[in-house]
């Protein structure tokens, strides 16, 4: 009975959460970036969901609160950092080996900490969920850490990593994050906010806790393999094209986002007050 309780709580737990956090994070100019389509959106909505999603899951599943607090807030944490100062000039650096170059000659990247800081946030949950023989825990850090990456590399288009995750969470009963990740999705169809990688990363970390805490090492494998696969193909193949080039998937994409001829806000009335404003990296890249 209290099972029952505790999840037809976590939903409504996460999206109020969640909206909460975004109402308050609004507003502010550190978190604003310009997108692909030129609108200004913010970055609110990456801490918001970490917040959202994790007091939704650990209402859940209070068993779990030590393991899914860490990961999703842990996650969300080092995501936020890398959204806030990822690009300035002293931390660029391109992928891994990149960032691994960038450490040889003296200099930590923020992509590095956050890589170093979500994969400490997997071990640590995988440690503290039930199955603690070494291979177990080290394959549960594995998709913990492996999942959040993956959310991070579908985070390309409006709404897509929502929507994936509430696919992937629909199966695990994941009522918190679905509950989180409904309440933001208008805002983020919409072009309001982003989730960045302080959001994607959380998401993505908290559903990888939820698979972990239901799966034995045969599951743990098979998810780090799927996950490792998918993760090897992002490097040679654009996950944009493959959704353009299924029917399906693209319809799946293209639901609820505003079109791509879709008329912008109106002029501005100081004429040309929006080209004396610098522009931000763009939070939904071409690729």
């Amino acid at each position: 009975m209290l099972r029952f309780v505790s999840g037809a709580l976590a939903g409504p737990v996460g999206g109020a959460v969640a909206r909460a956090a975004l109402r308050a994070l609004q507003g502010d100019p550190r978190l604003e970036r310009t997108n692909f389509r030129g609108r200004t959106v913010t970055l609110a909505g990456g801490p918001a969901l970490a917040l959202g999603a994790t007091a939704g899951a650990v209402v859940h599943r209070p068993e779990h609160a030590a393991a899914t607090a860490i990961a999703g807030l842990g996650s969300g944490a080092v995501g936020l950092y890398d959204d806030l100062v990822g690009g300035r000039p002293e931390h660029a650096a391109k992928g891994f080996r990149g960032h691994v170059g960038a450490l040889r000659e003296g200099r930590v990247t923020s992509g590095l900490v956050k890589i170093a800081g979500v994969g400490a946030a997997g071990l640590a949950a995988a440690a503290l969920l039930p199955r603690r023989r070494k291979v177990d825990v080290l394959l549960g850090a594995g998709v913990i850490a492996g999942a959040a990456n993956l959310f991070n590399l579908l985070d390309l288009r409006p709404g897509r990593a929502l929507k994936a995750g509430l696919v992937a969470g629909t199966p695990l009963g994941a009522s918190g994050p679905l509950g989180a990740a409904s309440a933001l999705l208008p805002a983020d169809l919409g072009e309001e906010i982003m989730l960045g990688d302080a959001g994607a990363n959380a998401l993505g970390a908290l559903l990888g806790t939820a698979y972990t805490a239901r799966t034995g090492t045969f599951g743990r494998l098979v998810a780090l393999a799927g996950i490792a696969a998918l993760t090897a193909a992002s490097e040679r193949v654009s996950f944009t094209k493959v959704i353009e080039g299924n029917p399906l998937l693209n319809r799946l994409d293209q639901w609820g986002r505003r079109p791509l001829d879709a008329p912008e806000a109106g002029p501005d009335p100081e004429g040309d007050a929006d080209e004396r404003k610098p522009r931000k990296p763009s939070p939904y890249p071409r690729g």
